[in-house]
């Protein structure tokens, strides 16, 4: 429980790490180093109350900034690292200083993915990944007419609603023939579709940008079509790249990702690599190894590290989870949809509350919840434990969900 760890990304996977090892015990240095200015702090709300105006800065910090020194955890910010060298055990930095590490976490984190074929210089262009990012949306926004969000994702979606709640036009361009295509069932999509449109936002499907028109600011998009729509704000939500260039530079395997075990270990018994910026195990996912962006991954692979390094039985791997606030409706899946061949609907669907449970046979794999937070914690006991369910009982919708899953 001693040596000299080093935090490359002071995100919410490498700050929660820094935060975990000494709450385990962890006797040796720690030293979480990150690009931002800002300590680490929770993403989540940057899509939602954040561009509301409903917290502040210190509101998203996950400790107090004295909480770092208190923990004697040396807490380095905005400095970005140039090079990790494995062998000599270094990282070097931009202002040409380097740490010396006995065992290094690499939590990068994943960067906004950019349009490559339109000219987003643009002012009024934005992308949101940062605390940075959404400050300018968020003063861009105070002013704006008309917002268009490229991609119809769960960014897009999220800031579709914040956008609406301030009072702003907005158009969702998706490229797909429908809303969340790789990340949600098609009746869940077809709901939020619905959601939103009640909202007044236009939604265009089946769409792709082919320009961004402007004098100095944006003016209009221009659609493959031909189509144009005026607008004085666009947002890219387009998906992310993992920022996994040092990790490959340092020779660790490397495939969408940086490939790590279950106890989030790389290829270098030295490295260990945390957050939205590896693929791992997961369950459900069988022998593939999957990239989850999701907090709670995040905090399950921070703590994995946690314990190993503090010399403590692993804990039991945890079933991915996800979720998305949008206008009043809360949005919650569990379990991968990998390998399901078969759906059930339960609940009320023009109400506004009701579950889609996704099966492989007769084996619970997944569920997407709408303001169903009861059935969300069932299904989740539930795929984790794999009975065998009766179908037809569910429904049926005569038994209880916990008797038909039990």
């Amino acid at each position: 429980m001693n040596g000299r760890v080093v935090i490359l990304g002071a995100g919410q996977a490498g700050g929660s790490a820094a935060a975990l090892l000494r709450q385990h015990g962890y006797q040796g240095s720690v030293t979480l180093v990150g690009e931002e200015f800002e300590p680490p702090y929770q993403r989540p709300p940057l899509s939602k109350a954040w561009l509301k105006g409903q917290v502040s800065a210190g509101d998203l910090y996950m400790k107090p900034v004295s909480f770092y020194a208190d923990k004697q955890i040396d807490l380095r910010l905005g400095r970005r690292a140039l090079q990790v060298d494995p062998q000599q055990k270094r990282v070097h930095f931009d202002d040409d200083s380097y740490l010396e590490f006995d065992h290094l976490i690499l939590a990068c984190g994943a960067r906004a993915r950019h349009l490559s074929n339109v000219d987003t210089s643009l002012k009024g262009v934005h992308y949101l990944r940062s605390m940075a990012h959404a400050s300018s949306l968020k003063e861009t926004l105070a002013s704006s007419r008309h917002l268009v969000i490229v991609g119809g994702g769960f960014i897009g979606l999220e800031v579709a609603a914040s956008a609406r709640a301030l009072g702003v036009e907005v158009t969702v361009l998706e490229r797909e023939p429908r809303l969340l295509s790789r990340l949600a069932s098609q009746t869940v999509s077809s709901y939020l579709f619905e959601l939103h449109r009640s909202q007044e936002v236009r939604i265009l499907q089946n769409v792709e940008l082919a320009a961004i028109e402007g004098s100095g600011t944006v003016q209009a998009v221009i659609l493959s079509d031909g189509q144009r729509l005026e607008c004085d704000t666009v947002l890219i939500g387009i998906g992310s790249i993992p920022n996994a260039e040092l990790a490959q530079q340092s020779g660790l395997h490397c495939d969408q990702g940086v490939i790590v075990d279950d106890s989030a270990l790389s290829s270098n018994p030295a490295v260990s690599a945390i957050g939205d910026m590896t693929r791992r195990p997961a369950i459900g996912a069988g022998s593939a190894l999957v990239r989850l962006e999701s907090v709670p991954s995040s905090l399950e692979q921070a703590r994995q590290v946690a314990l190993r390094l503090c010399g403590k039985p692993a804990a039991a791997q945890e079933l991915p989870w996800f979720w998305s606030d949008q206008y009043s409706t809360k949005l919650q899946m569990a379990g991968l949809t990998i390998g399901s061949t078969r759906t059930v609907v339960r609940g009320n669907i023009q109400e506004g509350r009701f579950s889609v449970f996704h099966f492989a046979a007769t084996t619970l794999v997944a569920a997407e919840c709408i303001n169903s937070p009861r059935d969300f914690m069932v299904a989740r006991k539930a795929i984790v434990a794999a009975p065998e369910v009766d179908i037809e009982a569910l429904e049926s919708s005569q038994e209880t969900l916990e008797t038909v899953l039990a």
